[in-house]
């Protein structure tokens, strides 16, 4: 029976442990914190957010650091494979918006409890409170790995540690310091899907307010370099939410490839309306609302938090009266409305991040097998990898693919 040994009881460990012991391997997983599953408590808001339920292809397109490394993994174990095993174990799942899978009932713990349950029947033995060491590798090829004075031996080790994001979860970087020990290049890590700090100290009068149907757009000296459509949110540092996090690598590529250009994010706050029908839609706010003055007749068209600064950025007295506003003044409101701008001092640390972009060098990974192509029976699996992608549930599908993977690869042997 071969011994396989998992550092790291997150998705990518815990699935990996799940397909070697189907496969009839004795499964030792190495945990560090006190509990599995950590950062699994907090995705999804706490709900989970498993997967998504789009075409393997599209999969792939969601995942900008590296997803064709992933197609492989992706066809192997797939999202429907995912659900399939979920159902089966215990835990009904469905699909939202966007095609975003949760456990049916909101609760990440549930999903914890599932996984808890199969390794337990699948006679996984797991052991929390150890932090691993180092790999034990011997005759160039890896032998276990140590905790302190325990030492723990293997036919395959697989290091499923996460990346540097949330380190009170437990990924805070142990598997890169592993996996370069052992002589992988680790691609230089950044925060992905992070929040950004602006440079206006009046974001704070709109923290904790979500916009819904909204336009954002990165720009770098002007020039635009990416664009979402959907749900955001202000914070008393800047912007997060959705799209602001899916547009976050983008920025801080753009601050590493030109540190001293000036980057800024403008909001489109009606984007369904082009400049002529939301100047039309205006008028009739105003035709309706013209005895009113101007702070008390745009609650119709923006949230009341909002339209003090809209206001004040079109630089128009607030008391006048709505029939006393000029056309002048009517444009620039417009434009503040298409292009409410804030100035991107930095994005949020990558200890905050949801997701860490870079780590252990994709090209030294065999994709088919998960295998470290330096060191045979070691393998590599989730975020530790230089892979990233958008919110949505698709890293965590990379996480469930590549752990899966591995799993049965180490148990397999080579």
């Amino acid at each position: 029976m071969r011994q396989v040994l998992i550092i790291g009881g997150g998705a990518a460990g815990l699935m990996a442990a799940v397909g070697a012991a189907k496969l009839g391997a004795k499964v030792t997983v190495l945990e560090k914190m006190k509990e599995i599953g950590r950062k699994l408590r907090i995705t999804g808001k706490g709900r989970c957010n498993l997967t998504n339920s789009c075409e393997i292809a599209e999969l792939v397109k969601n995942m900008p650091g590296n997803g064709s490394f992933l197609y492989s993994s992706f066809h192997a174990f797939s999202n429907q494979d995912l659900i399939d095993f979920l159902n089966q174990v215990g835990l009904p799942t469905k699909v939202e918006r966007g095609g975003r899978v949760f456990p049916v009932s909101d609760q990440a713990k549930d999903v914890i409890a599932t996984f808890s349950r199969e390794l337990s029947n699948l006679q996984v033995t797991v052991l929390t409170g150890q932090t691993v060491k180092k790999l034990l590798i011997e005759n160039g090829r890896a032998a276990g790995a140590m905790t302190g004075e325990t030492e723990y031996r293997a036919d395959a080790v697989i290091i499923a540690t996460g990346g540097a994001s949330y380190p009170g979860t437990g990924s805070s970087g142990d598997g890169y310091r592993l996996a370069k020990a052992a002589g992988h290049t680790i691609i230089p890590l950044k925060p992905s899907l992070v929040p950004l700090e602006v440079a206006e100290e009046w974001v704070t009068e709109l923290q904790g307010l979500s916009l819904k149907n909204v336009t954002a757009a990165v720009f770098c000296a002007g020039k635009k370099i990416a664009e979402e459509f959907g749900e955001m949110l202000f914070t008393h540092y800047g912007l997060s939410g959705p799209i602001i996090l899916s547009l976050s690598k983008k920025v801080s590529e753009q601050f590493a490839a030109f540190p001293n250009c000036e980057v800024t994010i403008e909001i489109n706050l009606k984007p369904a309306l082009n400049m002529e029908t939301l100047d039309k839609r205006l008028q009739r706010d105003f035709a309706k609302f013209a005895r009113k003055q101007l702070k008390n007749s745009l609650h119709e068209l923006l949230p009341g938090k909002l339209i003090p600064v809209v206001i004040d950025l079109s630089f128009i007295d607030p008391d006048k009266f709505v029939h006393q506003i000029t056309k002048e003044e009517r444009l620039r409101l417009l434009d503040v409305l298409n292009h409410l701008t804030f100035t991107i001092t930095q994005t949020r640390p990558v200890a905050e991040a949801i997701v860490t972009a870079g780590g252990v060098s994709t090209k030294e990974i065999q994709a088919r097998t998960m295998e470290s192509k330096l060191i045979p029976g070691l393998f590599l699996a989730g975020e530790v990898i230089d892979i990233d992608g958008y919110t949505g549930g698709f890293n965590l599908q990379a996480a469930f693919s590549t752990g899966y993977v591995a799993g049965q690869s180490a148990a397999a042997g080579s």
